[in-house]
């Protein structure tokens, strides 16, 4: 059961999960809660197919990361600008997305809840290592899309500890005030940080319907978004800690897979990443530490 192709599967999983909550390290450590994100996804899955069937995988990733980033930006004018209340905001972009992705699929496909096949983006192997008869799961037929998001795990815990502009969302999603007062933007910051994880919740749904499944099903994000958020708060605000814990995630999923072969009730099986969510939540949720200004809404000025 626990070989190399249980692992190239575990990391077929974890790549929407770890992209999107990569996208809530950022929009969070700027102080803006989006729990939108499972909206996002759905979002990006649908307009992904669409984009995909009508002119190539490649448009239809882009088309989805544009879809993610406009709902995104939803939500920003709404918590940032207005200060609504972000969990209301978010909430509502999920039922938003959900009605909008089912009425786009009567529309454009003719049918409510799937799509036809799509294209997908060309495999890539590891030349070398595609030789090795053990690692060739883990290498070969890989799509360019989980490669991407691991780069931008790494790349992105360079951005927000080494750079100026992740010193100053770090600090807006600190203490606000006090970044206001050193003259830095705090509501672009926050913007910054609520369409990036727009943009990579979008691509974790362009990534379902065009390389993982090659069509768009409603329902398919399964709650991922939500899961994503709790890999986030394990992995304690930080890239590499959503990583890991993003990963474990998938490693759950990609082991309820294999465990429906022995058999085992599939209601039982299919719970094992809800469950597993749960137990991490219970466990880490008391010891977490968000940044200080999390949630809280803010005006220029202090006011």
């Amino acid at each position: 059961m626990f070989d190399a192709e249980m692992l190239a599967s575990a990391i077929r999983m974890t790549t929407p999960v770890m992209l999107t909550a990569l996208g809530a390290v950022y929009t969070e450590r700027g102080g803006v809660v989006n729990i939108g994100l499972e909206g996002m996804m759905i979002v990006g899955s649908f307009w992904g197919a669409w984009g995909a069937l009508n002119y190539g995988p490649v448009w239809g990733i882009l088309l989805g990361v544009l879809a993610g980033f406009l709902l995104s930006l939803i939500h920003a004018v709404a918590s940032v600008t207005f200060r609504v209340d972000q969990i209301v905001s978010g909430v509502a972009l999920n039922l938003l997305a959900y009605g909008l992705a089912r009425f786009s699929s009567i529309l454009l496909f003719g049918m409510a809840t799937t799509s036809p096949h799509v294209p997908r983006l060309a495999d890539i192997s590891v030349p070398y290592l595609r030789d090795v008869a053990w690692l060739r799961p883990l290498v070969t037929g890989l799509s360019p899309v989980i490669l991407i998001g691991f780069a931008l795990v790494i790349l992105s815990h360079y951005v927000l500890g080494r750079t100026v502009f992740g010193l100053r969302l770090r600090s807006v999603g600190e203490n606000p005030l006090a970044a206001d007062s050193l003259g830095i933007n705090v509501l672009a910051l926050r913007y910054t940080g609520c369409l990036m994880s727009g943009i990579l919740g979008g691509l974790a749904g362009a990534y379902l319907s065009v390389e993982h499944t090659g069509m768009y099903i409603e329902g398919m994000t399964q709650g991922k978004g939500f899961i994503a958020l709790a890999a986030m708060i394990f992995g304690n605000w930080t890239p590499l800690g959503a990583m890991g814990a993003s990963m474990l995630f998938g490693f759950a999923e990609a082991l309820s897979f294999r465990v429906v072969a022995a058999n085992l009730p599939y209601q039982f099986i299919k719970m094992i990443p809800y469950a597993l969510t749960l137990v991490v939540l219970t466990g880490v949720v008391r010891r977490a530490v968000p940044p200080a200004a999390d949630g809280i809404p803010y005006a220029r000025g202090g006011e």
